[in-house]
Formats: structure tokens, sequence, C-alpha cells
């Protein structure tokens, strides 16, 4: 808060009050605009096909069928990954001259892709790779709410006739809402302050398409020897502000929804 209202010299120094100057060029500039609306598409694109997968997979795992033990395993892997390490991999299979998506796209003929490389795919596969990355944790969240479900409410649905989809859409979502509630709110959290991906596939490019608002505080405070804290504590606010506000909406809105058993 202090610094927001500072200007900063050549080394970061605080040189003196300049009141409201950095918030007024912010929103001033079309730029950080466009950081906004690129951590919007993020959070989109990362919080809800993360907790709807999830929650397909922890429905299909949770019946019995053979080998479903592996196949939990395997599905909340991804659990196990650092950020740096996942987006590593990522960055193997998305390269645009060796990269085994693009190998798979020339097997059926199809031009390569510049997935990290074009302003038109890299968002969308930065936010493919952060869905993978929070899949193993959303998984192990639902799985653990599913094995909390009474039997004998189950089980009483059944014998009112409910099965099949009818008793996964009635009953057992319903039965789920805490853990959903708890993911989706945890989740916007976590996207609204993603760093690791972008930093390691697209440094914020190409031309500022993966610019979210935490990597452009990184930019102004201290890439390339920037050291402009004051502009970049101003962003820092207002990310503080947005996860406020989305939080207090969140619990004021969708916590009424939640079937708390």
């Amino acid at each position: 808060m202090f610094l927001s209202f500072q200007g900063s010299d050549l080394f970061g120094r605080p040189s003196g009050f300049v009141g409201l100057d950095h918030y007024v060029r912010m929103f001033s500039d079309s730029g950080f605009r466009t950081v906004m609306l690129v951590t919007l598409g993020f959070t989109v694109l990362t919080v809800i096909p993360s907790i709807a997968l999830a929650l397909v997979l922890a429905l299909l795992l949770h019946q019995k069928i053979k080998g479903v033990r592996f196949f939990r395993t395997a599905f909340a892997l991804p659990f196990a990954y650092s950020v740096a390490t996942a987006s590593v991999i990522f960055g193997v299979m998305f390269n645009q001259a060796t990269g085994v998506l693009n190998g798979m796209l020339a097997f059926f003929g199809v031009d390569r892709v510049g997935w990290l490389t074009d302003p038109a795919w890299a968002l969308l596969s930065v936010s493919l790779a952060t869905v993978w990355m929070q899949l193993g944790y959303n998984l192990l969240v639902l799985s653990a709410g599913l094995g909390a479900v009474s039997e004998d409410v189950v089980e009483a649905a059944r014998l009112d006739g409910a099965h099949g989809w009818r008793m996964q859409r009635s009953i057992i979502v319903p039965l789920l809402t805490p853990q959903l509630f708890f993911l989706l709110v945890t989740g916007t959290i976590h996207a609204l302050q993603s760093f690791g991906q972008i930093h390691i596939l697209t440094k914020g490019g190409p031309q500022d398409s993966t610019t979210t608002l935490v990597y452009s505080i990184y930019e102004q405070a201290f890439a390339n020897n920037n050291s402009n804290f004051g502009y970049a504590s101003a962003q820092a606010v207002v990310l503080l502000i947005i996860v406020v506000v989305v939080s207090v909406v969140q619990f004021g809105i969708l916590e009424r929804k939640v079937f708390y058993r």
C-alpha cells in the first residue's frame, strides 16, 4: 500500500509521494486493460474446465470396475509434479519444431501449430497445461467427497427409482457441492496468482498474449532490472482487491447453493 503511493528511483527505492499517479496511469493504459482481459480469460479457461473434468473423472472412477485403483493413481499423478517440472514437460510437447503434438498433426497432414509462439494459441496452450496441473488435486478432493457419501442415501435413492445419470445429477453431485465450492474458490485464487507456468512457457508473450496481472507485476518490479516498485505495487493492490471481491461474491452468492450434510 505504501509503495503504491510512492515513486521509484533507478534502484527501486521510494523517491517521494506521488498520490494516485500510479493508479491513474494504470487505468488509463490500454495495455493494462489487455492484461486484465488476459487474466480473466486465463482464469475462465483453467478453473471451470479443471473442476468439470475432475468431476467427470471422479464419478467414473467411483464406479466398481476392474483396475479402478490403477486409473485413480494415473489420473491423480499430476498432483505429484511441481509447476516447474510440468511446465518443462509441456514446453517439450508444445515445441513447434520437435513437439509431440505437432508430430501427431504432421502425421495426419495438418500444418504445424505455434502453440507457444502464436498469439492465437499461446493462452489456450498455457491454460491447457494449467488444467492438467490442477487435475490431480481436484480429483483427489472430489474422490474424498465421493467416499464420504452415505451409502444409506444412495440406497434410498435407488429404491425410489434413481439410477444412472439421474442418480449422479440429483443425488451425488448435490452432495459434492461443498467440495465443488471449495475447489471453485481456491482454484480462482490460484489462477489469479499463477506465475510459474507462464514464465517458463511463454514469458508473457507472444505480444503480451499471456501476460496476466501477476506476470505484469513481475515485469514492472523485477524483469530486466526495471525496479518500478511503485507501479508494480499499485498493480498488486488491484490484484488484492480483485481476489477479495471475487471471494466475497462467491461466498455471498454461490455458497447458498452448497448442500452441507
